[in-house]
């Protein structure tokens, strides 16, 4: 049975249209207007146990409106969803103890404590055994090098280090499914680095199932095989990360090293120079015409070295990101769910 397993899941919101003026606003105490916001829309998919999935869209685009509904905070207006056999939305404690939700622009530590007082809390609210708790605070906090930091009062730890403990806190129960939403965000390169290596690891020894959303594609080509990217609340693409840049791009690089210390004048017309560092020069051309291409060119002009690579995966994807949707969450303006029961 997969881990996690959406059939037709829709999440729609009734966002209040205010109107400007003054006799407008009196109006609209009596008379509301609504648009109405597809935040995910009929999407399907589903994640083996033990995969690491990457859960790619622009701003907007149904991301952290999906977690929400797998990890059961938010009703879906239709559409089914299981996660381990349970439908989160039911908010069974039996499901409760066996994912966790981590959001990097959230804090789920007490502030004003040191983060061993939160994970004492946490110990109680999973009921986690003395010695299995004892045992999992020394090894994640040895895994992710704040061992003599969690008698420090949070707010006094780095942007970094408090993503740490808010790693170390939502893995003290062993969970069998964790979500990640922009784990990394804000991080510097090496806190960043830390958490990419501390999360292969800890993925590869538990099999725990991962998803995980990142607007840094270095998160995701560290960490996944396999990209589902989401626009606009549906599901564009799902398969192997390499092949978003097969699938969606239709041109590659071109690095050339002429010979003497300039590059040609008119070099612009085999294709768009990206980057130029004469005698060194990139261009980027359609991938269909690079024999015809480079034919022309090493025919014409005295060339030392020549290279074609793909285009970075990060320009591909945005690319992929066309049409800027947006959910009421992500938005300002007052959201109102569509379905009585959300």
């Amino acid at each position: 049975m997969p881990a996690i397993e959406v059939r037709d899941l829709s999440k729609i919101y009734r966002v209040y249209r205010k109107r400007e003026g003054l006799l407008a606003s009196v109006a609209g105490l009596f008379h509301r207007t609504y648009n109405e916001v597809r935040a995910v829309d009929g999407i399907r998919f589903q994640i083996e146990v033990g995969e690491m999935v990457a859960f790619l869209g622009p701003n907007g685009a149904g991301k952290t409106t999906t977690l929400k509904l797998l990890s059961g905070l938010i009703f879906p207006t239709s559409g089914e969803a299981r996660v381990l056999g349970h439908i989160p939305w039911k908010r069974e404690n039996a499901y409760r103890r066996r994912f966790s939700l981590v959001m990097g622009q959230k804090n789920q530590l007490w502030w004003d404590l040191p983060a061993q007082e939160s994970f004492r809390l946490h110990k109680e609210i999973y009921r986690i055994e003395a010695d299995d708790f004892t045992r999992r605070i020394d090894e994640l906090t040895g895994l992710l090098e704040v061992r003599k930091l969690i008698g420090q009062p949070v707010r006094e730890l780095s942007l970094g280090e408090r993503m740490r403990m808010e790693l170390i806190a939502a893995l003290l129960h062993s969970p069998d499914v964790l979500l990640l939403d922009e784990p990394t965000i804000g991080l510097d390169v090496v806190s960043q680095r830390r958490v990419q290596e501390f999360l292969r690891y800890y993925q590869a020894e538990r099999k725990t199932t991962v998803v995980l959303t990142s607007h840094y594609m270095k998160d995701v080509e560290a960490l996944c095989k396999r990209a589902i990217i989401i626009n606009e609340g549906e599901i564009k693409h799902d398969g192997p990360l390499e092949a978003i840049i097969d699938r969606f791009s239709k041109h590659k690089i071109m690095e050339l090293q002429f010979a003497g210390a300039d590059i040609p004048a008119e070099l612009d017309r085999f294709g768009t120079i990206v980057e130029s560092q004469p005698p060194r020069v990139k261009l980027e051309v359609p991938r269909n015409q690079i024999p015809e291409i480079l034919s022309a060119l090493l025919s014409k002009y005295a060339i030392e070295d020549v290279g074609v690579g793909e285009r970075p995966l990060e320009e591909v994807i945005a690319e992929v990101f066309t049409h800027q949707g947006g959910s009421p969450e992500e938005r300002s303006g007052e959201a109102v769910p569509a379905s009585a029961d959300s």
